[in-house]
């Protein structure tokens, strides 16, 4: 045999025995994913039971289901009350720069008016004016 015809032989031998161990691994990987994926599907067969048992409309409800629903109704109540204080915080506050611009803008006016009308006695009012 030659040097290029023993190189092939034990190329192709371990080519067979790689395939060989990965076809063993992934059946035993697949084996305990499937095992894992059946768990995470399907549930216990008392809870299958209770889950399928519905409540006819006039039974009363068990405790469970009325603290459920009390802690539903508590959680929307919080979650509209906490919105609507945001809501009337934005209002207040657009309110109180609104007001703040206008108080702003009649100041200046006012400051304008005195400037202009001003006739060098101090305080500047109507009744210091003299009339000749």
């Amino acid at each position: 045999m030659t040097w290029r015809q023993v190189f092939l032989l034990s190329g192709f031998s371990a080519l067979v025995l790689m395939s060989m161990l990965r076809e063993g691994t992934t059946q035993a990987a697949g084996e305990e994913a499937s095992e894992d994926a059946k768990q995470k599907i399907f549930m216990q067969e008392s809870d299958a039971s209770n889950f399928l048992k519905r409540r006819g409309k006039r039974s009363p409800k068990s405790q469970d289901e009325v603290n459920a629903e009390g802690r539903q109704e508590l959680r929307a109540d919080e979650l509209r009350r906490e919105y609507h204080e945001e809501q009337r915080n934005e209002f207040e506050n657009f309110v109180e720069e609104q007001n703040d611009e206008q108080e702003e803008r009649s100041r200046e006016a006012v400051e304008q008016w005195r400037q202009w009308h001003y006739d060098g006695l101090y305080p500047s009012y109507l009744y210091n004016r003299h009339h000749i």
